[in-house]
């Protein structure tokens, strides 16, 4: 015993440390250690709830105006110009979503087809995906029209017919497809239309220019293209 007593009091010595004297030393490493495991971990766990709170936020506005038309992949948003305008907070921001592959347009969101349709099967489509055929009200938005069908590569020839919301249940009696009453100062008939002939009561853009009055009434069950409209969610 004298011997081990007398070895191990020279190991003391020459700076060996005992199994005993290790834990104060690991103790102060985590405890030097544990305020940033903890920052990073609490920074981690508030990134996670902003995100998920945004995402349920977007989904739940979304949500209150209409579901994604079959086969939309997702949302595309841009920033609503007009909204800030109106707020009286500059600094406030506020975005307008359309679903992928419609186009924006102030406060609606439009689809341009690929296929045609008469007229009744037109609206039947648009109103598959929660919209109707495009109700114009304005100039500007008969401009917006033209120039979007001028970009779209699927109308490159000319005389492309494109179906309208207004339609006559009665010769001369035209109404759009959401109620919204016809107005003769801003509609667009192109020079000696409408004919108001008895079976031509449904009205398409006949586009081969860009002049703004490309308005023809033609027969329902004519095949042409379509323009749905539907409004933007605003975020």
């Amino acid at each position: 015993m004298e011997k081990s007593d007398a070895m191990a009091a020279i190991m003391n010595q020459q700076g060996r440390v005992s199994p005993g004297t290790a834990a104060p030393a690991e103790g102060r490493s985590c405890s030097h250690l544990s305020p940033w495991v903890f920052l990073v971990s609490a920074l981690a766990v508030k990134t996670a709830l902003v995100t998920v709170g945004l995402v349920v936020l977007f989904h739940r506005s979304c949500g209150q105006y209409k579901t994604l038309p079959q086969n939309a992949p997702g949302w595309h948003c841009v920033p609503n110009v007009s909204a800030s305008k109106r707020s009286s907070s500059p600094t406030e921001d506020s975005w307008m979503c359309c679903p992928e592959g419609w186009r924006c347009f102030q406060e609606s969101c439009y689809y341009f087809s690929a296929d045609r349709m008469p007229w009744d099967e037109s609206q039947q489509n648009c109103s598959g995906m929660g919209s109707h055929l495009v109700v114009i009200n304005t100039k500007a938005e008969q401009d917006f029209l033209n120039k979007e069908i001028t970009r779209q590569n699927t109308y490159r020839r000319e005389g492309i017919n494109l179906h309208i919301g207004l339609r006559a249940q009665e010769v001369g009696q035209w109404h759009w497809a959401d109620q919204t009453p016809y107005n003769e100062t801003a509609a667009f008939w192109r020079p000696g239309e409408p004919t108001n002939a008895p079976d031509e009561t449904c009205v398409v853009i006949h586009h081969n220019t860009e002049h703004l009055r490309n308005w023809n009434d033609v027969p329902c069950k004519t095949y042409s293209y379509r323009i749905c409209e539907t409004a933007a969610v605003t975020i």
